[in-house]
């Protein structure tokens, strides 16, 4: 049977999956911005240890508000894990779209009604901060310059027409979670959401990307480090090799 068209297949239900890690003072902020934007999606806090507290308020607005989730982790074993298991929780139960989202205020849930709309003809959409629209604020200029670079050397290595492969605030159709292999995903850091951008289009499925407003989080420390940099240069680096070797083959065979 052939598969109706991407704007016929429904996208609610909505879940979004939050990361936290010592977010207590951003976390309830964030969650009311969310539900003023959209009141009917659902939030899937995805704690990791938070000595601060941030699990225990997690659990406290869940006990006020049925839309809001928590699933508790005994230990920060990185944002690629986190996301995993949020997106494992919600293949679980019957949402039709998962939407990655920081809880730290830098991804305004203000953006996310266009970013669903935009799913009408895509699996995945990607909020940018490098298409044309899209902006920063706030952000120290050593970051961004990181930042653009990042996805420079990604665009080049993968060869793919992705502005901003290291997207942290995006939303999947169900189908995208279903088909990939999450078991195999050993990505922890901020190279988690350039693997899955890249196996994402791997797999056959579309791809755009919306312009957002990434706000510099103004409570609470960035999670970035030397180590999860590392990592995404050498990954990176190893499937962009793999990718032209296969692309070299498939040229000496014709």
């Amino acid at each position: 049977m052939a598969q109706a068209p991407r704007a016929a297949q429904p996208i609610d239900p909505v879940l979004v999956v939050v990361p936290t890690y010592n977010e207590r003072e951003n976390l309830t902020p964030i969650l009311q911005r969310l539900h003023e934007s959209l009141p009917d999606v659902h939030a899937l806090v995805v704690d990791d240890g938070s000595p601060d507290g941030t699990g225990e308020l997690a659990d406290k607005l869940a006990a006020d508000d049925d839309r809001v989730h928590v699933l508790h982790r005994t230990e920060k074993a990185g944002l690629g894990a986190a996301y995993v298991a949020g997106f494992r929780w919600g293949l679980e139960r019957d949402y039709a779209t998962i939407v990655e989202m920081d809880a730290d205020g830098s991804h305004a849930p203000e953006d996310l009604p266009r970013m669903l709309e935009a799913l009408s003809d895509a699996d995945l959409v990607l909020g940018s901060r490098y298409v044309p629209g899209g902006s920063v604020v706030n952000w120290p200029k050593h970051r961004e310059l990181l930042s653009r670079a990042a996805n420079l050397y990604s665009r080049l290595a993968l060869g793919m027409r992705v502005r901003e492969y290291t997207a942290g605030f995006r939303a999947y159709r169900r189908a995208v979670l279903e088909k990939l292999p999450l078991d195999e995903i050993a990505s922890r850091g901020y190279c988690f959401q350039i693997d899955l951008a890249w196996r994402t289009v791997k797999a056959g499925f579309e791809l755009v990307e919306v312009p957002i407003t990434f706000t510099e989080r103004e409570i609470g420390q960035s999670k970035m480090s030397s180590s999860i940099i590392r990592e995404a240069m050498v990954r990176v680096g190893i499937w962009g090799a793999q990718h032209r070797w296969h692309q070299l083959r498939r040229l000496l065979r014709r």
